[in-house]
């Protein structure tokens, strides 16, 4: 097997949360390849960054909305990416203990949504970031901070053991985590800060309406389901029997394909005894062919 064909091979068989730090990883190295590759030939690449890292200014955001989704699986360096993917494996598997896999990309963009809502809201509003220029927002923080406190909002009891310091209740975690988030604001990267309490906002709102009986991502997975949809092969018609005479064309067709029963036999006998000992791949094209069309007759 082909390393390419391992590699698609164990993608398939990977979990959503998985696949997302699988994304994640690979969006971050190709990021890095190019700027590398810019470096070198003295090529400006920086205009791939901001085409899908999320803006400060809303009005920016209408010539580019995808960046509400984007700008999610960017990263500003290796350690930005290592502890939002050790986070969103940590609170991907406790999560998925509780809720299906597609309500996990639920939270998922649905906290990167949240949080740069919030984000562009405070840059716009607040009069401490008036002076800033555009400072674009990256990062997957926000949504794997929606997972970790939707998680803790369904189960704040659960006992997580930490190294170091023994077990510790999962709402304790979130908590501080949000706490820390808000006391650092006025400390640096505050649209960082304040993207991940949009996505802790969404997390416990989402999970509290869920207990209630209220799915408030139910819009956006008929959305997702139908996007799938468009890129998965049509599923085939039932067959149905049409009735004619074919008397003359099956007297042909039996007359052209039975003329020589044994000889017939003995020939796919031939072709299966090379399968067993070779494998199929070592039969000709004639020899495949042949075997197709004796399979239909």
């Amino acid at each position: 097997m082909r390393w390419q064909d391992q590699l698609r091979y164990k993608y398939n068989m990977a979990g959503v949360l998985e696949k997302l730090i699988a994304v994640n990883v690979l969006v971050f190295v190709l990021q890095f390849f190019l700027q590398t590759l810019g470096f070198l030939f003295k090529i400006e690449v920086n205009f791939i960054f901001n085409w899908f890292s999320f803006p400060t200014h809303i009005r920016a955001l209408l010539f580019k909305p995808w960046s509400i989704i984007t700008y999610a699986f960017l990263h500003g360096g290796l350690l930005h990416l290592f502890f939002n993917m050790i986070i969103l494996y940590f609170s991907g598997r406790l999560f998925l203990t509780f809720f299906s896999p597609k309500r996990l990309l639920n939270y998922y963009f649905l906290g990167a949504i949240s949080g740069a809502l919030l984000f562009a809201l405070s840059y716009n509003l607040f009069p401490a970031f008036s002076s800033l220029g555009n400072v674009p927002l990256v990062g997957a923080s926000a949504a794997v901070t929606a997972i970790l406190v939707g998680v803790a909002t369904q189960a704040p009891h659960m006992q997580v053991r930490m190294m170091f310091i023994g077990n510790i209740k999962l709402w304790w975690i979130a908590a501080f985590l949000v706490v820390f988030d808000f006391i650092q604001i006025p400390f640096g990267n505050a649209g960082g800060h304040i993207a991940h309490l949009g996505g802790a906002l969404l997390g416990y709102v989402y999970t509290t309406q869920l207990s209630k009986g209220n799915d408030i991502g139910a819009w956006f997975q008929a959305i997702t389901d139908t996007v799938v949809g468009w890129f998965q092969p049509a599923k085939k018609k039932p067959f149905k029997n049409v009735y004619k005479n074919t008397a003359k064309t099956k007297s042909k067709r039996t007359a052209a394909s039975f003329t020589h029963p044994v000889e017939k036999q003995k020939k796919i006998d031939a072709i299966l005894d090379k399968i067993s000992k070779n494998g199929y791949e070592s039969l000709t094209k004639a020899e495949k062919d042949y075997l197709f069309k004796a399979g239909k007759e």
